[in-house]
């Protein structure tokens, strides 16, 4: 005699992973394994656990993603003021900015819409070059 539950319990998960509010639940799991990840791990000392930045690599500098990862490690340890050295620039404007998009995002998929941020050109620009402003006045001083 053939299951005849297995269809329907594909049928079930396929509609669980198709809801919108998938992908911002799922995203939401993954920085929390990342950050749990982070909290075992220093990367202020090398040859910690975390593989070295591509960029750093390359060229010997210290790239935004950098300072990130550090500072969401010295959050992570209640460090505030070592927090702001790292990446002052993510700190004080892009974690409320992703935060606030994270949370919209999580928001409307719960009420099951699907909602994606628009960037225009001007601000895909604007983000860029301010990116590269703080990289470069990271490493002069």
């Amino acid at each position: 005699m053939a299951n005849t539950n297995v269809p329907d319990a594909v049928g079930r998960l396929r509609a669980a992973l198709s809801h919108p509010a998938a992908p911002p639940l799922a995203t939401a799991a993954a920085g929390l394994v990342g950050t749990c990840y982070l909290w075992g791990t220093d990367p202020h000392e090398p040859g910690g656990l975390l593989p070295r930045c591509p960029f750093n690599w390359a060229t010997g500098l210290l790239c935004p993603a950098c300072g990130g990862t550090r500072m969401v490690y010295d959050l992570l340890h209640g460090d505030l003021t070592t927090a702001l050295h790292d990446n002052a620039a993510l700190l004080t404007v892009g974690l409320p900015v992703a935060g606030y998009l994270s949370a919209r995002w999580l928001w409307e998929g719960l009420r099951g819409r699907r909602w994606a941020p628009r960037m225009s050109t001007r601000g895909t620009v604007a983000v860029l070059s301010a990116a590269v402003a703080w990289t470069v006045t990271r490493n002069l001083l």
